[in-house]
């Protein structure tokens, strides 16, 4: 039965590399949530106030990919989510939708070193290679590392949950 695979994980985990071989692999369209918010909102961004800005811009948009997701689904093929869910209630606000629907939802965690995740999203910055939407400064990158909640044992009871480490001389 085809799946939404959700890809989740703190900034510079690896994510997007993650998700592009994995929709590869299941012949899976890859709805990545920053590319669309980039290609959508960023030239409305305004000067000051941006935080609220996006928190409302980037509901909206996880919206539209659910949604895309779930279609793909029903229509027999899997779908690979990376929306960039940092906090626990935002994902548990993902698995109701999953559960509410009947939709088969596997979420997969990539987990990496703090500073090997700081040196990615540097040199990511530097490259701008495919897997680069926005520039992340190092302030941004601390905000987003120090709002990640990873799933703990409550989390992942009863649902399909993945870990994938992705430091340590492991090759993404």
């Amino acid at each position: 039965m085809a799946s939404i695979h959700l890809v989740e994980g703190p900034v510079g985990a690896g994510k997007s590399t993650f998700a592009a071989r994995l929709a590869a692999g299941r012949a899976a369209p890859h709805l990545n949530l920053d590319a669309w918010f980039v290609a959508l909102f960023s030239p409305d961004r305004p000067a000051a106030g941006v935080m609220p800005w996006y928190a409302e811009r980037k509901w909206r948009c996880i919206e539209q990919l659910w949604s895309l997701g779930c279609d793909l689904v029903r229509c027999g093929s899997d779908a690979v989510l990376e929306l960039g869910l940092l906090t626990r209630a935002d994902r548990e606000r993902v698995y109701a939708r999953a559960e509410a629907a009947g939709i088969p939802l596997v979420l997969h965690v990539l987990e990496a070193d703090r500073e090997v995740r700081r040196a990615r999203v540097r040199q990511r910055n530097l490259e701008r290679g495919p897997t680069f939407s926005m520039e992340v400064p190092d302030a941004i990158f601390d905000l987003a590392s120090d709002r990640w909640e990873a799933p703990d044992a409550g989390e992942c009871e009863g649902r399909d949950v993945r870990f994938v480490r992705t430091d340590a001389g492991q090759a993404l």
